[in-house]
Parts: C-alpha cells; sequence; structure tokens
C-alpha cells in the first residue's frame, strides 16, 4: 500500500513539474540530415549532398567533411548521393550510400582513406551498417536480411533472412553482441550477433509498420505507424503508450530509465518514465519530424529530421 503512494506521488509530482525544453544549441548541416553518429567529442552527420559532415561539439562546428562523387544519371545528369547511414569505430567511419540504380554502396573511411567495401554491382538493398568490431559490421537490407560481414576478406559469416515484412531499424546492444531488428510487421526480434541465431521474438505492443527501434539494459521501445511506443522490459509486462501521430523515432537513456519519441504534428520529442509509464518533459523546437534520436550521457541529447538541423538538448 505504501508503495502505490510513492508511486502515485511521484506521478503527481513528475506531471506538475513537466516543463517545455528548446535546444540548447543547433547545428548546420548543408542538407537533409539522414543519420549521424556521437564519436567522444565529434558529431558525424550524414546527408542527402553526398558527404559526411564531421562537428566539432566543443566549437560547435563544422571541422571536416567526407564527400562522395556526384553520380551521373543514364540522361547524362550529375546528382548526389544520400547518405543513409553512418557508424563509427575506433577512428573508421562506416556508410552506405544510394546509387542511381537504387543499389547501395558501402564505404570505410580510415581518417585518411576512403575505401569501397561492398560495391553497388552486387546488387544489395542495404538499408543499415554497424560496426561490431574494427573489422566487422551488420547490415540490414530491405527485404530484413541481416548479415555479418567481414571487411578484411570480404566475407559475409552468415546472412539470415529474418521475416518476410520489409525491415524497418536495427539497435545493437551497447556491448554489441545482441541485436535488436523490427519491420513494417510490428514484430520484434532479438539476435545473437556472433551467430545470427534468434534469440527471441518479444510479445507485440505495434499492430502496424515499426518506424524505430531503440535498445539498452536488456529494454526495448519501438515506435510506429500505429502511433504506439511500443516498451519492453526483462521480467516485467509489455505495455504500449499512445500517442497522437505516427511515432517516426525513439531513444533510450544510458541508464534505460527514461524513454523519449517524436510526438505529436508540432515535431516534439517527448520524454516518459519507463518504470512509471509517465510522460514527463517534452522538447520542442523542430521544424520537420524527427527521425533520429541519440543519447550522449543520461542528460543530453541529439536529435534530427527531415531538415538541415541537429539539435543538442541538456536535461534538468
Amino acid at each position: 500500500m505504501i508503495l502505490k503512494y510513492i508511486i502515485l506521488i511521484s506521478i503527481i509530482f513528475n506531471c506538475t513539474y513537466a516543463k517545455d525544453i528548446k535546444p540548447a544549441f543547433i547545428l548546420k548541416s548543408k542538407g537533409i540530415v539522414n543519420d549521424f553518429v556521437i564519436d567522444q567529442a565529434k558529431l558525424y552527420v550524414a546527408n542527402d549532398m553526398g558527404s559526411i559532415e564531421i562537428f566539432d561539439l566543443y566549437k560547435q562546428k563544422l571541422i571536416d567533411e567526407i564527400f562522395l562523387k556526384p553520380l551521373k544519371t543514364d540522361r547524362g545528369d550529375y546528382i548526389y548521393a544520400k547518405i543513409i547511414s553512418v557508424d563509427r569505430y575506433k577512428g573508421k567511419t562506416l556508410f552506405v550510400s544510394t546509387t542511381t540504380q537504387g543499389y547501395r554502396d558501402v564505404w570505410i573511411h580510415d581518417g585518411a582513406k576512403l575505401k569501397n567495401i561492398i560495391s553497388s554491382k552486387k546488387k544489395l538493398t542495404i538499408r543499415e551498417a554497424r560496426f561490431i568490431d574494427e573489422n566487422n559490421f551488420m547490415l540490414a537490407t530491405v527485404g530484413y536480411e541481416l548479415a555479418l560481414y567481414n571487411s578484411i576478406d570480404n566475407y559475409t559469416y552468415y546472412k539470415n533472412h529474418i521475416e518476410p515484412s520489409a525491415f524497418s531499424d536495427i539497435h545493437l546492444s551497447p556491448d554489441r553482441k545482441t541485436i535488436a531488428s523490427a519491420s513494417e510487421s510490428g514484430k520484434v526480434m532479438i539476435s545473437d550477433v556472433q551467430t545470427g541465431k534468434l534469440i527471441r521474438e518479444l510479445e507485440s505492443q505495434n499492430v502496424d509498420n515499426i518506424y524505430s527501434v531503440a535498445y539498452r539494459k536488456n529494454t526495448v521501445i519501438t515506435g510506429g505507424k500505429d502511433r504506439r511506443v511500443g516498451v519492453y522490459q526483462k521480467n516485467e509486462k509489455a505495455y504500449h503508450i499512445k500517442s497522437n501521430f505516427f511515432v517516426y523515432s525513439v531513444s533510450l537513456t544510458p541508464n534505460a530509465k527514461f524513454g523519449i519519441y517524436s510526438s505529436g504534428e508540432d515535431n516534439d520529442l517527448q520524454l516518459f518514465n519507463i518504470k512509471t509509464k509517465q510522460k514527463t518533459d517534452k522538447l520542442i523546437g523542430h521544424s520537420a519530424i524527427p527521425t533520429t534520436i541519440k543519447f550522449i550521457n543520461n542528460k543530453e541529447l541529439f536529435s534530427a529530421g527531415y531538415e538541415n538541423n541537429i539539435f543538442y538538448w541538456k536535461l534538468y
């Protein structure tokens, strides 16, 4: 009974003191931001203008850039490749770019040289590439195949077709040993990275296409077309929070105590308490749909979407 009163008081306190938070600063990209990754004091931003922009977070300014040559179309025109996925590991940048034929190139930049490690000539429709270690990385395709690839030997250890539905998103656990993946079916799968074997299928809280998944400390949250935020915790009953708009992006604090999701037609970001399910602070400032949210720590995060702004937020 006492525990119920404590939870009730906590809920009342959170509702009373929930506030609107504005961005502490905004970085400007040259194009629409498709993905970004934080590596120590630098932000690597993948855009639709054929480059990855590197920002110094202390100076809050652009300090370097990785370029791709423009693509020549069948009509003889030149267009920019879209960089749709970017990751970092021990000084290396891994990214995926589009081509005029619809297939994808995968690249690694080691700080000095750019190398095409998977050519679009292989006719793969790769959506995401994420480092496992310095030489191995996970690939996820539009057709929902997950593959473990070695960049030194150009060798695929395995390739698993998870299910017939189209792929939506993946998120590696912080130790990079397991991976959460989601699809347009609304299902969430947890797989072993080294073997590719399915560990478990989570009790689905989404009834339509999942757009985004986040995974930390045995906690998974999802956001989808059904306007739901699914929440899965180890040894706890899964639940969902209803939103009033499509949920295009979600994220978790490193301690997995709070989740955040894109909310409403005003493109806000809504924080909520994982344990109590209560909504807390709201982050306001986006002028377009937020599609990527990543925490630096439990109090700081970045977000971006269908615009050329990257927002830095400080939680109080």
